[in-house]
């Protein structure tokens, strides 16, 4: 436990899970998820749609990233000894500080707490991938120098960047994210670091839990903020309820099939982790727009003019049904459609996004028609499946029983 070499860990580990220090890693993201999160509800709720979702995705992508950065590394090479240990400790140190900046950079365009944040995150970061060339050769040696290179240069570019125009930080920020996406691809060019499929998706899977209970815990502050304050139980419980349904359905649909099936070489793995910034983004969001139209719901925040909230009854069911309708499509998208068969399983899903969207129409239900439909696609999923799974599937294997 002292000091192991840090050496490759096997792709072929039976019975590979998630250590409970990567479980105490992802809690600390909760914190900088819930900031992001409760800006979004801010700018959503004051009629700024554009400005909220833009630097709601460039915070949460900070966020996203330093977890990728971290569960990936993990996934080849953790040896969980003392050193290993204290590098990760002084990477949640970074994560906290970045959530500290959250605020800052999502309401000023003001990134230097968030800068500081990942300069620490990314001296551990860097130190462990010099650690993992030391105890290789070859092409894996040179992977993780190439690693150890990329952290090092992107990091310098978001210090650079503090010192950029004002105006200009947002695009240069969309320079910076490519860089950032092009490491590992450039890294791993020439040798695949050795990361478990399995271990990999039972990760994912755990974040978007997280990002999903961060959006009960969101829609519950919000009912029981509004319940205290205007005893408003006939227009919050058609939002509650619906809301309840969107979360768990998503749930149900994400785990629906046993991705790790596929997931053999860079060439799938890496499309479908960077997918699901898009995946954990909206699944967090749903929390927001619960908030939002709880708010608009009570008359949360009533201007002079005596009008309730700053947007209208549409715009406060589409901070819901939107991110719920990009949050499905794009699950289906990275792994539903790979187990699928036949043209009605392929259209569940983006039927079910299609009548979110349409859901945006329907008033002050919008958000229970919404809960409705997504319960709707779940059950229809599951018929769909049982009626089909007497054949094999396209992998080789029978379908899940979760269904769609």
């Amino acid at each position: 436990m002292a000091y192991s070499p840090m050496t490759a860990r096997s792709r072929e580990e039976h019975h590979r899970a998630a250590t409970p220090l990567e479980l105490f890693f992802d809690l600390c993201f909760v914190v900088a998820i819930a900031q992001a999160g409760a800006r979004l509800v801010h700018a959503l709720a004051e009629g700024h749609p554009g400005t909220g979702v833009i630097g709601y995705f460039l915070v949460f992508f900070g966020v996203w990233w330093a977890w990728m950065n971290f569960t990936w590394f993990a996934s080849a090479y953790d040896v969980d000894d003392v050193p290993y240990r204290i590098a990760t400790l002084v990477e949640i140190a970074g994560v906290l500080v970045y959530a500290a900046g959250v605020g800052r950079a999502f309401d000023e365009n003001d990134w230097t707490v968030a800068v500081i944040g990942y300069v620490i995150m990314r001296v551990a970061q860097t130190a462990q991938w010099l650690r993992a060339a030391a105890g290789e050769s070859g092409p894996a040696r040179a992977a993780a120098l190439k690693y150890a290179a990329g952290l090092v240069i992107c990091q310098a570019g978001w210090v650079a960047l503090l010192f950029a125009p004002e105006d200009s930080r947002r695009w240069l920020f969309l320079v910076m994210v490519a860089a950032e996406l092009m490491v590992p691809v450039v890294a791993e060019r020439h040798h695949q670091t050795p990361w478990h499929a399995h271990h990999i998706v039972e990760r994912y899977g755990l974040f978007t839990i997280i990002v999903l209970g961060e959006t009960i815990a969101a829609a519950t502050v919000a009912v029981k903020s509004a319940v205290d304050e205007h005893e408003a139980l006939g227009e919050l419980l058609p939002i509650a309820g619906g809301g309840l349904l969107i979360v768990f359905s998503a749930w149900w649909i994400y785990f629906a099939v046993p991705m790790h099936e596929r997931l053999n070489t860079n060439r799938e793995a890496i499309p479908w982790g960077y997918g699901h910034l898009v995946i954990f983004a909206s699944g967090a969001a749903i929390g927001a727009g619960i908030e939002v139209a709880v708010e608009h719901a009570v008359g949360l925040g009533v201007p002079p003019d005596g009008v309730p909230g700053n947007i209208s009854q549409l715009a406060a069911n589409a901070a819901v049904t939107v991110p719920s309708a990009v949050f499905l499509m794009t699950v289906w998208f990275l792994h539903s459609r790979h187990f699928k068969r036949g043209l009605a399983q392929q259209l569940t899903l983006p039927l079910c996004a299609l009548a979110l969207l349409a859901c945006t129409w329907t008033g002050t239900y919008a958000v229970l028609y919404a809960g409705l439909v997504t319960a709707a696609t779940v059950a229809i999923g599951l018929t769909l499946t049982t009626r089909s799974s007497t054949h094999p599937s396209p992998a080789g294997s029978p379908s899940s029983p979760a269904g769609v």
